[in-house]
């Protein structure tokens, strides 16, 4: 039986949108949903083709107000976001992945690993058919430069940059094996930084994108429940970092990229990590959990004591949330980032040598597809290089402090969207006053 090919439709990306305009329906005096996986035909949810359209619009944007005539990515947050195409946590650190963008195009060019690209012919009619190709390179070193793989692939590069008038123009490149950015500027193409481009189309969220952070960060929020009840003496770091996977995963996250698990001496200095230490009665422990979904990720620090808490415990954690308070108090649109980072303390205030080795502690971070996306606020780089706060920004906050007397730190971290009249925070376990799991 012959199976006829339908006839695809033009694909139309609408110009000067905004978070508004992609859902003009929206009331921002509404709360922000947290709907749950399933589609429903009953309730406005996430509506994916939206997504796309609007962040497909936003790279659109950001390449016509560059002096870059196209862009090539290989940062698989960037390649998701321009074409809606994922094929998991596999291809993280592979940068096989790419993608190319074109000044003056609806349709971006997808290479993909190997049969993905059969699949998303198939399964991604987003995606023009003709646009969408098997790609390899050399998968961090291992092929080797002499097979050719990258000197074919930036001719094809050309050949495409050529057709569509733009290969004079410069072609910026997010991040890429050394052995590319040579073979592009081989076929004489002037390579440049794309990456900036994508972090100025990413830093202002839809509201389908903000639901779905909402919706990420709601997902943490059940997993500190199931923590809090299993904190107990005799427990381990990685006996809750493994709890936390599999509640995620069961959850519906598509990528659980990385969890802390502190506790005891091994809170100060912060080791960003976790070990196979048991938990005692009175120790500080806090956690940081970073997962995706729907590619949309969440950075989310509590705090919690086991059984039981010292002065120096609860000391330590009033001081970080009185840090904390205060500069989600202070976000609103047209706020720039030094007058938060003023705020926090100096890094030689809080037992530090200077801002580098204590950066990440009083520290703010914008969240979306990346875990670190547009604003970054820290004493390090904001106070001489401020950034404007926006309606529609989504970012969290991070603030740390040590106890005195050497028994543990505090570490607190909301996420906030930044609306017309102030921050709204969407991480919603309890975190005002020092949490004590199963309290003796």
């Amino acid at each position: 039986m012959a199976i006829t090919k339908a006839t695809e439709p033009e694909i139309i990306i609408p110009r000067d949108i905004s978070p508004q305009d992609a859902n003009p329906r929206w009331n921002w005096e509404r709360p922000i949903h947290a709907p749950g996986k399933m589609a429903v035909d009953f309730e406005e949810r996430v509506d994916f083709e939206r997504l796309r359209r609007y962040r497909l619009a936003r790279a659109k944007d950001a390449l016509e107000n560059s002096e870059l005539g196209a862009v090539l990515c290989f940062d698989n947050n960037n390649i998701r976001y321009l074409t809606g195409s994922v094929i998991g946590e596999w291809s993280r650190d592979k940068i096989c992945r790419y993608a190319l963008y074109t000044k003056g195009s609806s349709h971006p060019f997808l290479w993909d690993f190997g049969s993905a690209a059969a699949h998303h012919r198939l399964y991604a009619p987003w995606l023009k058919q003709d646009h969408c190709h098997a790609g390899m390179l050399g998968l961090r070193g291992s092929v080797a430069v002499e097979a050719g793989l990258f000197k074919r692939a930036a001719q094809e590069i050309h050949d495409l940059l050529k057709a569509a008038g733009v290969a004079d123009l410069p072609l910026g490149v997010d991040v890429a094996e050394p052995p590319m950015f040579l073979a592009l500027q081989d076929v004489g193409l002037d390579v440049r930084d794309a990456q900036q481009v994508f972090l100025d189309a990413r830093q202002i969220k839809s509201m389908d994108e903000i639901v779905l952070l909402n919706q990420a960060a709601s997902m943490v929020d059940g997993v500190y429940h199931n923590i809090a009840e299993a904190l107990k003496p005799g427990a381990r770091e990685n006996e809750m970092v493994a709890l936390a996977n599999k509640l995620l995963y069961e959850m519906g996250s598509d990528d659980v990229e990385a969890i802390n698990a502190v506790s005891g001496e091994r809170c100060a200095p912060h080791p960003h990590n976790f070990t196979d230490r048991m938990y005692r009665p009175g120790d500080q422990a806090f956690f940081d959990i970073i997962q995706s979904f729907m590619g949309y990720r969440t950075c989310y620090y509590r705090t919690m004591n086991v059984g039981l808490s010292t002065p120096g415990q609860v000391d330590a954690y009033k001081q970080a949330r009185e840090w904390i308070d205060g500069a989600i108090a202070m976000v609103k649109p047209g706020l720039t980032t030094d007058k938060i980072a003023a705020i926090w303390p100096k890094a030689e205030e809080f037992g530090f040598a200077n801002e580098m080795e204590a950066f990440g502690l009083q520290f703010g971070h914008g969240i979306g597809l990346a875990l670190h996306e547009r604003p970054i606020i820290s004493r390090l780089t904001s106070l001489d290089n401020p950034f404007t706060l926006e309606e529609g920004m989504v970012f969290a906050l991070e603030t740390y402090c040590p106890a005195a007397d050497g028994s543990g730190a505090a570490r607190i971290e909301e996420e906030v969207v930044v609306t017309k009249t102030g921050a709204k925070v969407i991480t919603l376990f309890p975190a005002q006053d020092l949490f004590v799991a199963n309290k003796y």
